[in-house]
């Protein structure tokens, strides 16, 4: 019996020993790069956890934050998955020069994110009516997103681009890189874009005729952007006419997500480190699904992932790397919420407390997620539609929607057992 008990023991050490040799560069990869998005999800949480005052004074702004923060990983993650599955197979020169096929795809990006930017408002604006929240006025929401949208394009479009052909210059497979620290510029960079709005908004908002003008302009501009990007070439019809619906829909999950937050709003003005890990715990599930979603995308593409009824294979041990990914990072990112939150001087819900609520959350949500991705990567493929232009977004708005309601859920359900 013993014999027989250390076998086993043998053998499951030697196949962890096989898993870890086989994908540890992988495992390498994805960590570095979810920690770099890590630290822009604290930033981002730390401007959160700080924008009580501005939550307070344009009442239903928290309904769009996951919306927006979702939508930048959602866009130039498909960007960059599509530039990665591009330099896998040789569509573009590893070598960074402006192609036509590039410019294309730049374009097609930076009018996704103004369309996608007037629904989200419009979104915001609806799920406020539905939970009857008070709110701003529907141009108000539409304004702070499309300013915030266009001040995010011109930083994410060259980081996106930087990011995907140094890395595959540098020998790192941009599947396991790009979309985390992308995800981590996005996140960073979303709030801040969004206060700037805010700003601006005010500044002309010192006549209401001249709001309403420059309301009228944008939508007008923003469309004839779309129909001459509809007609431009081949290639952007194709991601437009691929993306636009998805993306639609992701804005929507992503005011779901944002309406569940902005119901439980008192709780989390009163614990500010549950504040803070919103967009970091948001950010690093998004990341890491992310990664599982281009990963499958190229193996699709390549012929390593068969589209099958039930994963198997590469699709499996892609599944086994989420969930080590996931056991290690979860807990951390609670342990950076509760110690930012303690470093400016504010109470936090502890860290016997927030460590289980993250990992708890974070494992319940890659249970769910990664058959999730899989099966909208196989149904994509199997229909002719490139997953590249659907895996991520939706994968990212489902992450964005479940991660929201899952840690809400849990973080009340452990609070209540320890009052």
């Amino acid at each position: 019996m013993k014999d027989q008990q250390k076998k086993i023991r043998t053998s499951l050490s030697t196949h962890a020993s096989n898993f870890y040799d086989v994908n540890n560069h992988v495992i390498k990869e994805g960590l570095i790069a979810l920690l770099i998005c890590a630290a822009g999800d604290l930033i981002a949480g730390i401007i959160l956890g700080r924008m009580t005052f501005f939550l307070e004074t344009f009442p239903g702004l928290l309904v769009v934050i996951p919306g927006a923060i979702g939508m930048r990983g959602n866009i130039f993650g498909s960007f960059a998955s599509r530039l990665s599955t591009s330099l896998h197979i040789g569509l573009i020169s590893p070598e960074f020069e402006f192609s036509e096929y590039l410019n294309y795809n730049i374009f097609s990006s930076f009018v996704l994110t103004l369309i996608l930017s007037i629904f989200l408002g419009i979104v915001g604006k609806l799920f406020c009516l539905i939970l009857h929240c008070p709110s701003m006025d529907l141009i108000d929401f539409i304004l702070i997103c499309v300013i915030a949208g266009i001040i995010s394009n011109l930083i994410m479009l060259p980081i996106t681009m930087f990011i995907s052909f140094k890395s595959f210059e540098n020998g790192w497979d941009p599947d396991n890189v790009t979309s985390p620290i992308i995800a981590g510029f996005g996140d960073l960079f979303t709030l801040p874009a969004i206060i700037a709005s805010i700003f601006i908004l005010n500044a002309i908002n010192f006549n209401l005729i001249f709001k309403d003008i420059i309301f009228i302009v944008m939508v007008i501009a923003i469309s004839i952007g779309f129909i001459h990007c509809y007609r431009l070439s081949d290639e952007t019809k194709t991601i437009l006419k691929q993306s636009t619906p998805i993306l639609l829909l992701c804005s929507f999950l992503g005011g779901s997500a944002g309406g569940i937050l902005n119901s439980s709003v008192e709780t989390l003005l009163t614990n500010p480190s549950l504040l803070t890990l919103i967009p970091l715990f948001s950010g690093e599930s998004g990341s890491l699904i992310s990664i599982l979603g281009a990963k499958l995308s190229s193996g699709l593409h390549s012929g390593l992932v068969e589209p099958l009824s039930r994963p198997k294979g590469e699709a499996v041990n892609d599944f086994k790397i989420c969930f080590v990914l996931a056991i290690i990072v979860f807990p951390l990112i609670g342990i950076l919420a509760e110690a930012s939150s303690i470093s400016f001087g504010t109470i936090g819900v502890g860290f016997d407390k927030i460590i289980p609520i993250s990992l708890i959350s974070g494992i319940i949500l890659v249970s769910i997620m990664v058959f999730v991705v899989y099966y909208i990567s196989a149904i994509s493929y199997n229909r002719n539609l490139d997953p590249d232009n659907i895996v991520i977004p939706v994968s990212a708005s489902v992450t964005d929607l479940i991660s929201s309601l899952i840690l809400i859920s849990v973080s009340l359900f452990i609070l209540s057992i320890f009052i």
